[in-house]
């Protein structure tokens, strides 16, 4: 079983940064597309960032992209967001996920797509 574990959100300020981080158990981190998405009380868990599992292909929806950055190091099993330019409606719980792929094409958009999921990790963005 592979357990995910988010670190590195917080309070900040309108215009700000983070860096999030999510450390990986395992010995198989390559092997697993991630994504990472957030959640607000009442709505669905929506996607902020997916990569592969080589890191050469991400994703990203028009909400965040040119503001957020993904990316991993499979040597250090862990998997980033770096988040820029911050706004009080990037305010939510941050969680990270990843799924088993056979192909370094593969990534997905869909929270029902993946298999792991870590505990997640609060962002608040003041304005």
């Amino acid at each position: 079983q592979v357990q995910l574990v988010e670190s590195g959100g917080g309070l900040v300020q309108a215009g700000g940064s983070l860096r999030l981080s999510c450390a990986a158990s395992g010995r198989t981190f390559s092997t697993y597309a991630m994504g990472w998405f957030r959640q607000t009380p009442g709505k669905e868990r929506a996607l902020v960032a997916a990569i592969s599992k080589n890191g050469r292909i991400t994703y990203y929806p028009d909400s965040v992209k040119g503001r957020f950055t993904i990316s991993r190091d499979n040597a250090k099993n862990k998997v980033y967001l770096q988040m820029n330019n911050l706004k009080p409606e990037d305010t939510a719980l941050y969680y990270c996920a990843g799924k088993y792929v056979l192909y370094n094409s593969d990534f997905y958009v869909h929270s029902r797509s993946y298999d792991f999921w870590g505990q997640g990790t609060q962002v608040t963005v003041s304005s």
